[in-house]
């Protein structure tokens, strides 16, 4: 049956072979084994369901979070010759009760439904009536009350499987779930946890980057001019700024769309419409925009400000690069986004334990901000992956900025926040510093500190964004409350004190994503133009990756044209002889040579290859016997990173001595605490040690036992 479904897929989808994990949950349902995927966003979840729906004689059922996630599979599946349809809100009652009599009557194989449905004991009656020997639970994550998108509706999912006759097979797909909550999808739809598919998380065509300390309004103003030929979403915490950074592009010409609660129904659908079509080329949105958006060529996700878990930021971050090219993912982070999320979560609905749950969250998403380790890798482990390789892409992996030295500078700031009884935000600070006669300044009697004036040669603006970069290294700490006032931190009274020296690095270079290409050009022009005919989005003809393949490959005939990447045999019956068409002319008229994103142009290849052996050369200073710190600072590197290289060479074997990183009475500390928690999360249990015990003892500690079970040693 495997070899029949490889035919569907070429012959629907345009692929060769099936992906990472792809395979075997598709052998294990068509097996009849109920099974839970968990798959990245882009590692092609739907087809693990589409294929077997072609192959088994009854209905498959897709359990469905959002309208438009429906409506984009219904098309995409419409493109390829796949009869599918949907039941959701947005029908009549009579449309409805024509949908079911057509799936009865076999004219579909596959039926969208909305979860809530499963509440009508009504509608619950006439699927019983189906012949469905599949269920398919999309987004599964949605039935955990750990997930961060609980829907109570899908916790029915089980009853309606038991109801049937039919006794289908349940396969439940996730691109984000910790450990905890792929238990929970597990028990609620009793899954044996063998059967649970898991391909990692790892999105390798993504460049993650954390950007602090700058001024995000001109680094969203900059990059987004310099990318908008490509499309990109900007996520922001609260309405107020997504209306605030829309107008602030539209007044600079920018495209833009917006998208949050506080629009009409009809509003959101016109913007998302629109995004979807490539008529605007940024969507400004909270986090009501993008679960159910199936668009493949997004190429960069920004992150305006901090989301509040892990689980949400990997989610909407992931929306880039859906098609396998390369993406950004950028978070500006400000300390202040953590007041903002603390603010959200004390509003929120929900028992104590519930909030103190989701503050747990939103300080390992703060972790992740503040990390100098490769960004991938927290995310990874995050996840429950264990320790991670480097990724070689990441900010933090390829930070190679060169630093300034602003000691006197931060003394200042510092000085002036105690000056001022540590009693007031970041811009009145900024205005004293800079010598600003405002009323509020001289109200106060500001203008007679020492500190008045003393960077008036800099706008309030620049030591804003100082003040910014000082907050997220942790010199300057921020109270809660809706009007959040400055402190200086221990770490600051150090550099005060001439304890501590504070180096700012240069600010971060604004990158491209767009691949300056004249024939991917005119396909796309060409995508647009066949899309307004068919009145679909331009993603739904073709993609970007099996574009850039038609430039490669640059076909001439028929066959040629269904060896692209992607092409399968209907697409390339009804829209084959005009790229063809399209490709020859365009040959004929320029000189031109593909400049196609091979493996080895891609970034994160070239970044690998660069770093492949970099922890043999940290291994040789280790022997002429520095320190973390000394080799962290000769190789201009992060320690973690050089802790990552040290306990690389002790993965291939090589002699380190494991008193370099603990001692005897640590280890045993350490240990014991190991065994009494039964984790190996480093924040619980460094919280459950003294102070002195560094959490590259700890580490050290969970390598040496990794290691020691994996050689039998008791």
């Amino acid at each position: 049956m495997l070899g029949e479904a490889s035919s569907l897929l070429k012959k629907h989808f345009g692929y060769e072979q099936f992906r990472d994990g792809q395979r075997k949950i598709i052998e294990q349902v068509l097996n009849g084994t109920d099974t839970l995927g968990i798959m990245p966003t882009g590692g092609g979840k739907s087809i693990c369901y589409q294929i077997p729906a072609l192959l088994i004689p009854g209905v498959t059922l897709v359990i469905s979070p959002l309208i438009s996630l429906m409506k984009d599979q219904v098309d995409a599946l419409d493109q390829v010759g796949i009869p599918a349809t949907f039941i959701n809100s947005s029908l009549s009652s009579q449309e409805v009760n024509d949908r079911l009599s057509d799936v009865q009557y076999g004219a579909y194989k596959l039926l969208y439904l909305a979860p809530e449905r499963l509440e009508s004991h009504a509608f619950m009656e006439e699927i019983r009536r189906l012949p469905v020997d599949l269920i398919a639970v999309d987004e599964a994550h949605c039935i955990s009350q750990w997930g961060h998108d609980f829907r109570p509706s899908y916790l029915r999912i089980q009853s309606l499987a038991g109801q049937l006759d039919s006794s289908p097979v349940v396969l439940a797909l996730t691109a984000t779930a910790t450990p905890r909550v792929q238990e929970d999808i597990r028990r609620a739809l009793d899954i044996a946890e063998e059967n649970t598919v898991l391909t990692g998380f790892e999105r390798s065509n993504l460049s993650f980057q954390v950007i602090k300390g700058q001024n995000k309004q001109k680094f969203i103003d900059a990059y987004v001019k310099k990318n908008q030929s490509v499309s990109g979403i900007i996520y922001c915490a609260t309405r107020k700024t997504v209306d605030h950074l829309y107008e602030r592009l539209r007044q600079k010409g920018i495209a833009a769309g917006r998208y949050h609660a506080g629009l009409s129904a009809e509003e959101r659908e016109l913007e998302q419409d629109r995004f979807l079509r490539d008529e605007i080329t940024v969507m400004i949105a909270t986090n009501a925009f993008g679960m159910g958006i199936d668009k493949s060529d997004v190429r960069y996700v920004i992150h305006a400000q901090m989301p509040k878990n892990m689980e949400g930021y990997y989610q909407e971050a992931g929306r880039a690069g859906r098609d396998g090219l390369p993406s950004d993912c950028l978070l500006l982070h400000s300390e202040q986004d953590v007041q903002v999320q603390r603010f959200l979560i004390d509003q929120s609905q929900g028992d104590e334990g519930h909030k103190e749950a989701e503050l747990k969250k939103l300080y390992q998403m703060r972790d992740y901000c503040h990390t100098q380790g490769c960004l991938q890798a927290f995310i990874l482990h995050y996840f429950g992956e264990g320790e991670a390789d480097d990724c070689g892409r990441c900010s933090n992996c390829l930070d190679e900025r060169s630093s300034v030295d602003v000691t006197k500078e931060a003394q200042m700031v510092l000085s002036c926040i105690i000056r001022m009884g540590e009693r007031f935000g970041k811009m009145m600070v900024a205005q004293v510093l800079t010598g600003s006669a405002n009323k509020k300044v001289l109200e106060q009697n500001f203008d007679r500190l020492p500190t008045y004036g003393l960077l008036k040669q800099q706008s309030a603006k620049d030591v804003g964004d100082l003040i910014d970069f000082l907050t997220s290294e942790q010199y300057i700490g921020i109270t809660g409350g809706q009007f959040p006032l400055l402190y200086v931190t221990q770490s600051g009274k150090e550099v005060l004190l001439g304890k501590k020296s504070v180096m700012r690095k240069e600010a971060v270079r604004i990158s491209s994503v767009a691949l300056d290409d004249p024939l991917f050009e005119e396909l796309r022009s060409l995508r647009k133009e066949i899309a307004g005919e068919e009145k679909v989005p331009p993603y739904l003809i073709f993609s970007d990756q099996a574009l850039r393949d038609m430039c490669a490959k640059q076909p001439a005939t028929s066959d040629e044209f269904l060896d692209v990447k992607g092409v399968g045999r209907q697409k390339a019956e009804k829209y084959g002889n005009r790229f063809i068409q399209a490709i020859g002319v365009f040959l004929a008229e320029n000189e031109y040579e593909a400049k196609t994103i091979t493996e080895a142009e891609k970034p994160a290849k070239k970044a690998k290859a660069a770093v492949k052996n970099s922890h043999l050369d940290t291994y040789e200073l280790y022997k002429i016997g520095l320190s973390l710190k000394e080799m962290a600072e000769k190789r201009d590197l992060s320690i973690q990173t050089i802790e990552s290289h040290l306990f690389r060479c002790l993965d291939e074997g090589m002699e380190l001595d494991w008193s370099y990183f603990f001692t005897a009475d640590e280890e045993e500390q350490i240990l014991a605490v190991l065994n009494e928690t039964g984790s190996e999360l480093l924040k619980p249990i460094k919280e459950a040690l003294p102070d002195k015990i560094s959490y590259t003892a700890i580490k050290a500690v969970l390598k040496k036992r990794q290691i020691e079970t994996r050689e039998g040693i008791s």
